[in-house]
């Protein structure tokens, strides 16, 4: 048996930080004296110390270090946490830059150029946009979310949508010049971009962008449309996404685009109605088959006939199937209060999230 000190030493963690972690649950002494309360580990435990030592120091959320250390033994697992840490810490990375550049602009907005180049695949722009387009708002008191929010980084760009209901992100990778930058486009404007780059079709395979936080102008086989930006800041769009890759979903299953939609638009599937804002809306409610796929299921089941029942708008689901369509999509469910997201398998930048809608 190892004291709390000698476990601390041999871990790298402090002495208080191994008792925050036992209140919390998380690495829980062997053995604690009765009389004393003194605390007294085993040598087995100084590998998952190290572990949770080497995740704090990274920043890894309280979350994410119990998942980590209660699936140890499950390397698949633990470097997907990693791998969702990462794009948190990269993402946090890649704002800070942004709001850095901000700032300098406006001490000295005429030493810093905020113009940006960027040379990108038409055909991979265009695809971007098609899957974000779906989830823009159209309410008229909501003028920020009836855009398209730009978000350029030293390689791509990134296109980001939401309506408060949905969320949708893609990225187009290209080559860059300029600061890093973000530009919110309006709908409008994004329509008659994505109507240019079918212009392009067998005479161009790039698309020519400049973008400013006050205008974005798109180039392709010699036509051009520029637009001026909308002057609002965009939702912390990350907050959900963090929220959702905070530990990895209960269930990723890959389903048959058509196979779904065909169950999801048959005469007779089961749909419950749901009222927002005074508007009816279908809710279909997902569940799991006996071999662990996707199926719609009937609203009233039994909780006990899936291992998960998440209720979604039937609408806004087939939308986002269209516009993430590859034949195949995974879909990483939860629980009934948890976001569902939907990814493309080949591409990880490119997904969209529905809200659960309670049953």
């Amino acid at each position: 048996m190892r004291s709390i000190g000698e476990l601390a030493r041999a871990s790298g963690l402090t002495v208080s930080a191994l008792r925050f972690y036992d209140r919390c649950g998380v690495l829980v002494p062997a053995l604690v004296d009765p009389a004393t309360g003194y605390r007294w580990y085993t040598d087995d435990q100084i590998a998952p110390a190290r572990l949770v030592a080497g995740l704090r120091r990274v920043g890894m959320p309280l979350a994410g270090i119990a998942d980590a250390l209660a699936h140890r033994h499950e390397p698949a697992v633990v470097h997907r946490l990693l791998d969702a840490h990462q794009r948190r810490l990269e993402d946090g990375l890649a704002d800070a830059r942004r709001e850095l550049s901000r700032i300098r602009a406006l001490l000295d907005p005429e030493e810093i150029p905020m113009t940006t180049r960027l040379v990108l695949d038409r055909a991979d722009l265009a695809a971007a946009v098609d899957a974000v387009r779906f989830a823009v708002g159209a309410d008229p008191e909501l003028p920020v979310l009836s855009a398209v929010l730009l978000e350029v980084d030293s390689d791509s760009v990134r296109l980001v949508a939401t309506d408060r209901h949905r969320l949708a992100v893609a990225r187009a990778v290209g080559k860059v010049d300029g600061p890093q930058v973000r530009a919110l486009l309006p709908a409008g404007a994004v329509d008659e971009l994505r109507a240019l780059l079918d212009t392009g079709v067998g005479i161009t395979p790039e698309a020519h962008l400049t973008v400013t936080p006050d205008r974005v102008e798109v180039s392709v086989a010699g036509r051009t449309v520029a637009a001026a930006t909308l002057p609002y800041d965009f939702p912390d769009y990350r907050r959900l996404l963090h929220v959702h890759v905070a530990g990895a979903p209960a269930y990723r299953i890959r389903v048959d685009v058509a196979a779904l939609r065909a169950a999801l638009t048959a005469d007779d599937v089961p749909v419950l109605v749901r009222e927002h804002d005074g508007v009816p809306a279908e809710v279909a409610v997902l569940g799991l088959d006996d071999r662990g796929g996707l199926r719609v299921v009937e609203p009233d089941e039994g909780p006990a006939a899936d291992a998960v029942r998440v209720g979604v708008n039937r609408e806004y689901l087939l939308d986002a199937l269209d516009a993430g369509d590859r034949g195949q999509l995974v879909l990483e469910l939860d629980g009934p209060i948890t976001p569902l997201a939907v990814r493309r398998p080949d591409d990880v930048d490119a997904y969209s999230i529905l809200m659960p809608v309670r049953l």
